[in-house]
């Protein structure tokens, strides 16, 4: 099974356990009328929905080369990440717009005990989602998954909120209940805002190897003088590398071009995640 299938069947996972967990939430929001425990459930609810954007960008992803990207579709992975950073503001801007109307129209929330064990269930089924996807993603080195189980993350932190709001309506103060949903709606802006920058590094082509490092391990290749005009870019899984290495002036062609394989072969060896090096050969003139 190829690594983008593993992330596809982990993505089918969590998707039908967000949706349990969801509904879960937002059935019993609704019929209780808790805001903090329907903005649980919306956040949940779209824990499904990047699910699914999810799947598709890994089936985008998975497409091999071809004409119009020679490259390949890797970036579809990456670029999935960023409708879910949308998704993901969308849901707080309806938190906040439905708080306004709270604050403007109280409600009073009915609590009992199966609030508590829906609640203590869902923490459950979180944590769990969110140790699987991490684990997953370091494992295959997947930056979606990875977010996905940060988005998680905050779920845990927001189903705890709803609890103390539900406790604090039981005692007699349902305006806790609007303090939760504001921060849960933080916890969401800060997951997204956190997701896009991880995202968009990829996308902007940041560097992701210190240049130094690898300059230590191309020095070490017999026929090489020195290196420069060292460059990465990609995601932890598939990483690009262009430099110029320096060699005698008068090596032949044919020994240049395998000190170059040699350089590629000691890269790929020391950073397993580097797919594609691509070495520029020039002559080496000592400073005098």
């Amino acid at each position: 099974m190829t690594r983008l299938n593993k992330v596809r069947r982990v993505l089918l996972y969590t998707l039908f356990l967000n949706i349990v967990v969801a509904a879960s939430k937002l059935i019993y929001g609704y019929s209780t009328d808790s805001l903090s425990m329907l903005s649980d459930g919306f956040h949940s609810f779209f824990d499904g929905i990047s699910n699914v954007i999810g799947l598709i960008g890994i089936w985008i992803a998975s497409q091999p080369p071809d004409e119009s990207h020679p490259y390949g579709h890797r970036k579809f992975e990456t670029l999935s990440t960023i409708a879910i950073v949308a998704l993901i503001f969308a849901a707080g801007m309806e938190i906040l717009r439905e708080s306004w109307f709270r604050i403007k129209t109280p409600h009073d929330i009915d609590v009992t005990s199966l609030s508590f064990i829906i609640m203590s269930l869902t923490l459950l089924v979180n944590t769990g989602v969110m140790i699987y996807e991490t684990k997953k993603g370091r494992e295959l080195k997947s930056d979606f998954l990875l977010a996905d189980a940060m988005h998680t993350r905050t779920d845990i932190f927001i189903s705890l909120s709803v609890v103390i709001s539900l406790i604090a309506a039981k005692f007699g103060h349902p305006g806790v209940d609007i303090i939760a949903a504001v921060i849960i709606t933080i916890f969401i802006v800060r997951t997204g805002l956190s997701i896009l920058k991880s995202a968009t590094g990829v996308l902007t082509d940041a560097a992701c190897i210190n240049p130094d490092a690898i300059k230590v391990v191309v020095k070490n290749i017999s026929g090489v003088k020195d290196c420069h005009g060292i460059r990465t870019r990609g995601n932890e899984d598939f990483i690009n590398i262009d430099l110029h290495v320096l060699v005698d002036p008068e090596v032949k062609t044919r020994d240049a071009h395998y000190t170059a394989h040699c350089v590629e072969k000691a890269i790929k060896k020391e950073f397993p995640s580097v797919r594609d090096v691509v070495i520029h050969i020039e002559p080496y003139h000592k400073i005098k």
